[in-house]
């Protein structure tokens, strides 16, 4: 079995849509199309998820501040992922918090909602990927439910460990249990772009080329 680190090292030399490309040749989900980067990272980022579940805040009971418990045991290349059922009504990620996860090596933050102090983040380097973000608090709204739970992050079905990468083009999960299919076939989709647009620079007709026999559609093997 491949180590974790080894697959996330791997991811980060793809991006999101040739994984997508791949999801797609086997059949799979994982590619998400409402969440976009709150701040121009201009980088790739990948790493383990690490699962949030938010809800409202009932009138009495207890009331765990969002991803506060995840976030003080997370390590290197975690990557939190929090599901507030694609509320764009209220943050569930902010400056504290994105300070605290930069503090223990979090590589990125994914939100199924909304978040705030997005220039903090951006100060911090900490990427940001969320449907929306409102200056409106958490407090007295929102709460942590749950972590380290299954999920959906707009209806893709996603558990912690699992694998995630999210760059300008948008995000992708990769089930832990597919990974070691689908980043193989993601790097020969790379390879077989980067041929194609060769070819195009050398001064090939770009519809030649799509329609090539030199250069055949990838295919799960």
């Amino acid at each position: 079995m491949t180590a974790s680190s080894e697959i996330v090292a791997a991811l980060r030399k793809l991006d999101s849509c040739a994984v997508s490309d791949a999801l797609d040749t086997l059949g799979l989900p994982g590619a998400v199309t409402p969440l976009h980067p709150m701040w121009p990272a201009g980088r790739t980022v990948a790493g383990r998820v690490r699962t949030v579940t938010a809800a409202p805040k009932a009138a009495a009971g207890p009331a765990t501040h969002i991803a506060t418990p995840l976030v003080a045991i997370a390590e290197p290349d975690d990557i939190v992922v929090i599901d507030n059922h694609a509320r764009t009504d209220v943050s569930c990620w902010g400056g504290l918090l994105a300070e605290a996860a930069v503090q223990r090596g979090v590589a990125g933050v994914i939100v199924d909602g909304a978040c705030r102090d997005v220039q903090e983040s951006e100060a911090l380097g900490l990427p940001v990927f969320a449907r929306a973000s409102v200056p409106v608090s958490a407090r007295g709204r929102i709460v942590q439910q749950a972590m380290d739970e299954r999920i959906q992050v707009a209806g893709v079905p996603v558990a912690s460990f699992d694998y995630v990468i999210a760059d300008v083009n948008g995000v992708v999960f990769v089930t832990a249990s597919d990974a070691e299919r689908v980043i193989p076939l993601a790097q020969r989709i790379v390879d077989r772009e980067a041929r194609m647009a060769d070819a195009v620079r050398s001064g090939r007709d770009v519809s030649e080329v799509m329609h090539d026999s030199q250069f055949p559609t990838v295919t799960a093997e």
